[in-house]
């Protein structure tokens, strides 16, 4: 069953596969078929290897308004990403704003013509089932944070490293 919602940062230009061996990376021993939804920030629209690494794997994604994100709580902001994007953290608050969304309801299954939506500040609060379970970590310069609203969504969670700051521009 799909039940995770995977919340991706990273760095521009980064490959699709640096994003597929951060994703598996954060994974740990769940399975790359529970994934339900990626997501990030609107400004990622246009990255080239997160649409990439969407259409190679069919994965729908869906985008976040910086408005929407900055209205999440992030318990460990990053400074560097507030200096770039003027919100405290993308893949964590991504990860719970797409766990809540309804499936199929807010996003589209990538393709040749086009790969994501955008929802905004006024779209439904995140769900209080929402809860992650990989926080933020970090492989290569692409920040991965899983969350979801599944009662059991099992496998343990990898090591984190957030020793290192991401690099956003």
């Amino acid at each position: 069953m799909k039940t995770l919602s995977v919340g991706i940062g990273c760095r521009l230009h980064s490959s699709a596969e640096q994003i597929e061996a951060a994703v598996r990376a954060a994974l740990g021993a769940r399975a790359f078929d529970q994934i339900r939804v990626v997501a990030s920030v609107d400004s990622k629209a246009d990255e080239a290897g997160l649409l990439a690494f969407c259409a190679r794997h069919s994965l729908p994604l869906q985008l976040f308004s910086h408005e929407r994100i900055a209205a999440m709580a992030v318990a460990n902001p990053s400074v560097v990403v507030r200096e770039h994007l003027g919100v405290d953290g993308v893949c964590e608050p991504c990860a719970l704003l797409a766990a809540s969304a309804e499936p199929g309801a807010a996003y589209a299954t990538p393709d040749a013509s086009d790969t994501r939506t955008s929802l905004t500040a006024t779209d439904a609060p995140v769900s209080p089932r929402a809860r992650l379970l990989v926080p933020k970590t970090l492989h290569a310069g692409v920040t991965v944070a899983i969350a979801t609203t599944a009662a059991h969504a099992g496998g343990p969670s990898p090591d984190h490293n957030d020793t290192h700051e991401q690099d956003l521009q």
